[in-house]
């Protein structure tokens, strides 16, 4: 496989500080001149990159990510709800596969119709194990996807879960309390996934404070 520099500044950047941060920018939250605005704040946070996407997309995502693009010297990388949600104006794409759920349209239908589209448009794919976890309340990706989340008390569910995305080859692993969680991921679940791999762990949903976050 060609390189991937998104990748191998991710994995600097684990390195370095042994974690990293990354902030989602809905394209549904916010107009291009918001967008743009709001990715200059990011980069003066700190943050190592920036994600673009969302369970649903009405607005046209090109001018979002090339205003992105033009604004900052961040990372631009696809969080993408369905293959639709494509831009040649990012850098990557989380090539995600949700392998919490039996829908296969979402373990690989949907990647097989980006598939010819992240080609065409030159992104950098990162093949990532996409896992929802019960976060307290019914979250929008759980109804899109029509799948039940691991319970949050679970970790002997989740943790074989990862790391069967490991051995599939995948190059990362994403914890998904959703958007508009009322908990995030329990700190308790997050170590023991973080145990049973060895690719990078991303966690997201419901992670509102610093202090959630640390």
């Amino acid at each position: 496989m060609r390189s991937n520099w998104v990748l191998d500044h991710f994995n600097e950047v684990l390195k370095k500080h042994n974690a990293g941060y990354f902030v989602l920018i809905d394209p549904e939250q916010c107009e291009v001149a918001k967008c743009a605005k709001l990715a200059r704040e990011i980069e003066k946070a700190g943050a190592d990159a920036i994600l673009l996407g969302g369970s649903f997309l009405t607005n046209d995502l090109h001018p979002i990510a090339k205003a992105l693009k033009q604004e900052t010297e961040l990372p631009i990388v696809l969080f993408p709800g369905d293959s639709m949600h494509l831009t040649p104006y990012a850098d990557a794409i989380l090539y995600i596969s949700l392998i919490s759920g039996r829908n296969p349209n979402y373990l690989i239908g949907e990647q097989v119709k980006a598939a010819p589209w992240i080609q065409r448009y030159a992104l950098k794919p990162i093949p990532t194990g996409y896992m929802l976890i019960e976060s307290g309340n019914r979250t929008t990706v759980e109804f899109m996807s029509g799948t039940a989340p691991i319970p949050r008390d679970k970790p002997d569910i989740a943790g074989p879960h990862a790391l069967a995305a490991e051995y599939l080859g995948m190059q990362m692993v994403y914890l998904e309390a959703g958007s508009g969680a009322a908990h995030p991921v329990p700190d308790q679940m997050i170590a023991a996934v973080k145990n049973q791999i060895s690719i990078p762990l991303i966690v997201g949903g419901g992670i509102r404070t610093p202090k959630i976050a640390a």
